[in-house]
C-alpha cells in the first residue's frame, strides 16, 4: 500500500460509486467462526468466507457484515478484542482479509466490519500495561480504575451489575502483590471498559477506522454505540436509583431519555461520532456506519444523523409478536423517525444475539421473545419445552415476515442461515456451551450459542460440509434437512425463496415511501412506487387477494385466496 493507486484499488474507492448505496441495502451478517472452515480446525475463517463468495453473490445481497474477526480469547464470542488492527491468527491473516475484501468488491458486494469501542479485552497490550503500572499512571487512565470503598478498599466503588451478571467491577492485584484498585466492566470481566474521556483512546480509534477503511471496509457496525462516554462523578448512583434503565438489550437506557444515565446514552457520545464522521467523509464514497444503540426511541435519531453514524438499528420488529397491528405501528413510527433524522430505517429479525425468528414464531406467544435476560435480548429459557415448538408454523411465519420486511423502505439485515430456514439449536450439552451468559446465569438463560452453531453446507458428513475437522459447536442431526445442498435448486425451498425475493427486491426497489391500503384487522397491505404491492395475512384463515400479477409468495396460494401466515407481492 505504498502508492495511491494500490490503496484506491484495495479500499474499493470509486468516484462513480453511489454514496447512498447503504440506504436500502440488503446486508448479510456473517459470524465468521461459524460460517465456513477452510483448514479443518473446527473454526470458520476468512478464507472460508472468500470461498463462499459465489454463494453470497447468488443469494443477491448488497453487503456483508462481519462480526468480530480480531485476535480474541473468545470470552464473549470475539467481542473481547486483543488487537483492533489485526486478524485473529486462528481465522487468517491481514493478507487473507485483503483477498476477501477484493473478492467481495469484485462480486459487487460491500464490506461492513464490526467495531467494538466500549471495551477492549483484558489481554490487550494497554490493559496488560495498566496492570503492571501504578495508581494514577497514564496506562491506567486508558481504562476506568477506581479505589474501592471500605477500610481497605475491599468494597466495589458501586453496586452496579454487569450485563452478564455479577458485579460491574473487578479488583486487581497491584504489581507489588497487594489487593488493589477496581476496574469497570459493563460486560464480562475480560472486557474492561475504555476511558473515552482520554484523548489517546479517541485518536487511536480514528487510526483504526482509517486502517480498515484503507483495506476496503465500506462501513462499520458499532457495538454498544451508546455506552462509550460516562459520568463517574461521586457519589455514584446505586443500582436501585438506576433501575429505570432496565429494558433494553446491551443495557438499554429505556428509562432515561434525557442523557442523565451515568454510562448509557449520554449526550457527549455524539462528540465522538462527529469526529468519526469526519474520517468517514475523507473517503469517496464516504464510509457508512450503523449504531447498535438500545436507547429510548426519542434519542435514536441522533446516532443515525448524517452528522453522526448515519444509521441506527431498530430492533422493534425483532421484539414484536407476529401481529398485524403491532407490525404496522412499528413500521409507521420507524419510517417517520428515519425521515426526521435524515437516515433510512433498518429492519432485522435475527442476529448472533437472539433466538432465530423461525423458532420464535413457532413458540407460544412470548415463549422465545419475552424470555429475556438482564440485557433484554430474546434468549430462549433453559426450561422452554421443545414439544411446544411448532416448527412448520414458525418457518411459515418467518418467511412471511421476511418477505414483508424486504418490501419496506430502508436497509434489511439478514443473519447467516436464516435463508435456509434454520431453527435455533436449543439442546447443546452444557459442556459444549461457550457463551459467558450461560456460565454467569446458569439455570436462567442458556445463552446465544443456539444461533451460532456452524452452518450446514452439505446434507451429510461429520460437520455437514462446514469443515473437515468438525464444528466448534455441535450440530444436530436435523441440520441435514436445512443444508444448502438439500435446498439448492429445490422449488419452494427457503433458500430459493430468499434468492427470488432478494433478486426481485433489487429490481422493484424505489423511493423510500410507502402507502397503506385498507385491509382486514389481521392483514397489512401497502404499496411502493411503481405499482409494487405487498399483502401479508397474519391470521389463520385465508383472505381474498387484491387484483394484480403475483410476483412472489412466501407460501402456496389457494387460487385467489391468501392463506394465513403468508405474504404476497403483486404488481
Amino acid at each position: 500500500m505504498s502508492n495511491t493507486a494500490t490503496l484506491a484499488t484495495l479500499s474499493g474507492s470509486d468516484p462513480a460509486a453511489d454514496p447512498n448505496w447503504w440506504r436500502q441495502a440488503a446486508v448479510y451478517q456473517i459470524y465468521p467462526r461459524s460460517f465456513s472452515d477452510s483448514n479443518g480446525d473446527g473454526l470458520g475463517d476468512i478464507k472460508g468466507i472468500t470461498a463462499k463468495i459465489p454463494y453470497l453473490k447468488g443469494l443477491g445481497i448488497d453487503a456483508v457484515w462481519l462480526s468480530p474477526f480480531y485476535p480474541s480469547a473468545l470470552a464473549d464470542g470475539g467481542y473481547d478484542v486483543d488487537d483492533y488492527r489485526d486478524v485473529d491468527p486462528k481465522l487468517g491473516t491481514l493478507e487473507d482479509f485483503d483477498e476477501m475484501s477484493a473478492a467481495l468488491h469484485a462480486a459487487g458486494i460491500k464490506l461492513i466490519a464490526d467495531i467494538v469501542p466500549n471495551h477492549s479485552s483484558n489481554l490487550h497490550r494497554w490493559f496488560r500495561e495498566a496492570l503492571a503500572s501504578p495508581r494514577g499512571s497514564d496506562a491506567r487512565e486508558r481504562y476506568i480504575f477506581r479505589d474501592g470503598k471500605g477500610e481497605n478498599g475491599e468494597i466495589p466503588p458501586s453496586d452496579w451489575e454487569s450485563v452478564f451478571g455479577g458485579p460491574a467491577w473487578e479488583r486487581i492485584t497491584e504489581p507489588d502483590g497487594t489487593p488493589g484498585q477496581w476496574y469497570m466492566h459493563i460486560f464480562a470481566k475480560e472486557q474492561p471498559d475504555l476511558n473515552w474521556s482520554n484523548r489517546e483512546i479517541r485518536d487511536d480509534f480514528l487510526t483504526t477506522l482509517r486502517f480498515w477503511s484503507d483495506r476496503g471496509v465500506d462501513g462499520f457496525r458499532v457495538d454498544v454505540a451508546h455506552a462509550l462516554t460516562k459520568d463517574l462523578t461521586e457519589p455514584l448512583l446505586s443500582k436501585v436509583e438506576l433501575s429505570g434503565a432496565n429494558g433494553g438489550a446491551d443495557g438499554g437506557a429505556d428509562g432515561f431519555d434525557d442523557g442523565s444515565h451515568p454510562f448509557w446514552d449520554r449526550d457527549e457520545v455524539h462528540e465522538i461520532y462527529a469526529e468519526w464522521r469526519e474520517v468517514f467523509n475523507e473517503y469517496n464514497p464516504p464510509r457508512t456506519a450503523v449504531a447498535e444503540a438500545w436507547v429510548h426511541a426519542s434519542r435514536r435519531g441522533r446516532y443515525a444523523s448524517p452528522q453522526g453514524l448515519g444509521q441506527a438499528f431498530n430492533f422493534d420488529l425483532l421484539q414484536a409478536d407476529f401481529d398485524a397491528a403491532e407490525f404496522r405501528e412499528i413500521i409507521t413510527r420507524n419510517l417517520a423517525e428515519a425521515t426526521e433524522s435524515g437516515a433510512s430505517s433498518t429492519w432485522v429479525f435475527s442476529n448472533h444475539d437472539v433466538v432465530r425468528h423461525a423458532t420464535r414464531y413457532g413458540l407460544p406467544q412470548g415463549g422465545g421473545r419475552h424470555a429475556k435476560g438482564q440485557d433484554g435480548k430474546g434468549w430462549l429459557l433453559a426450561g422452554a419445552p421443545a414439544e411446544e415448538l411448532d416448527e412448520e408454523l414458525g418457518l411459515r411465519r418467518a418467511r412471511a415476515a421476511t418477505q414483508l420486511m424486504l418490501a419496506l423502505p430502508g436497509s434489511a439485515y439478514l443473519y447467516q442461515g436464516e435463508e435456509l430456514g434454520l431453527q435455533e439449536v436449543a439442546d447443546i450439552p452444557d459442556a459444549d456451551r461457550q457463551d459467558p451468559a450461560f456460565f454467569r446465569n446458569k439455570g436462567v438463560e442458556i445463552g446465544r450459542d443456539g444461533c451460532r452453531v456452524p452452518l450446514p453446507w452439505a446434507a451429510e458428513g461429520p460437520s455437514f460440509g462446514f469443515g473437515d475437522g468438525g464444528a466448534h459447536l455441535p450440530q444436530p442431526a436435523w441440520f441435514s434437512r436445512y443444508a444448502v445442498a438439500a435446498e439448492d435448486g429445490v422449488e419452494g425451498s427457503t433458500l430459493e425463496f430468499y434468492r427470488q425475493a432478494l433478486q426481485l427486491r433489487r429490481e422493484l426497489q424505489t423511493s423510500e415511501e410507502l402507502e397503506w391500503h385498507p385491509a382486514g384487522p389481521r392483514v397489512l397491505h401497502f404499496s411502493r412506487a411503481g405499482g409494487w404491492q405487498t399483502v401479508t395475512n397474519f391470521g389463520d384463515g385465508p383472505v381474498e387477494l387484491p387484483a394484480g400479477e403475483v410476483l412472489l409468495s412466501s407460501g402456496p396460494l389457494d387460487g385467489n385466496l391468501l392463506p394465513g401466515s403468508t405474504t404476497v407481492w403483486l404488481r
